[in-house]
């Protein structure tokens, strides 16, 4: 709050005000070069003074950078101005998970790009060589599927062995005798890989 002063040709006043509970404070005169105690700037150290003058932006940055995400930032402010705090976490969520995707796929295309570049030979000979590494992945999973196959009827033999399972059904009987093709099967494949 400014005091306000009355200058009259006896000097400069702050002029009479009156105080909560009615009564009137009398006008006091003010000596020449008196700052009142509201208007005296604050102390500032060496490091605040320093860090008030210090450049917003690094050197070389270009001021048109900056203004460019920073209208995008006040523009999406604005659009939140009306909604709740949830409403605008929300917001915020969404558009982090829009900046990891817009990043993720930055980061897939010059991952694509860079295992393009691995793959270029400058040779003259352009020699292709085959990918075997899916045919012999494919042939692990067989072999696992047909290993806990394999694995099932042995369960299922030892319970008509012990006699848990009297009388096995059609579908049973069929798996016990598919046991030694599965055997079979499984050696075939591991000698393949």
């Amino acid at each position: 709050m400014a005091t306000p002063y009355v200058t009259d040709e006896s000097g400069k006043y702050i002029a009479a005000t009156q105080r909560p509970d009615g009564s009137w404070r009398k006008p006091r005169r003010v000596k020449d070069g008196y700052v009142p105690q509201e208007e005296v700037p604050v102390y500032e150290n060496k490091y605040v003074k320093f860090f008030k003058g210090k450049p917003d932006l690094p050197p070389g940055l270009n001021p048109d950078d900056v203004a460019q995400p920073k209208t995008q930032q006040q523009k999406s402010e604005s659009d939140a101005s009306g909604l709740s705090k949830s409403a605008k976490r929300n917001m915020k969520r969404k558009e982090k998970r829009k900046q990891q995707q817009q990043t993720g796929a930055e980061e897939e295309e010059v991952d694509l790009v860079s295992h393009a570049m691995d793959n270029v030979n400058l040779n003259e000979k352009a020699v292709a060589i085959p990918d075997d590494s899916s045919a012999t992945s494919e042939k692990a999973k067989k072999i696992k599927n047909l290993k806990k196959k394999l694995r099932q009827v042995e369960d299922l033999q030892l319970k008509v062995d012990s006699g848990e399972i009297k009388q096995p059904s059609k579908e049973q009987l069929d798996k016990l005798a598919r046991a030694q093709a599965l055997r079979e099967e499984i050696e075939q494949l591991e000698k393949d890989l």
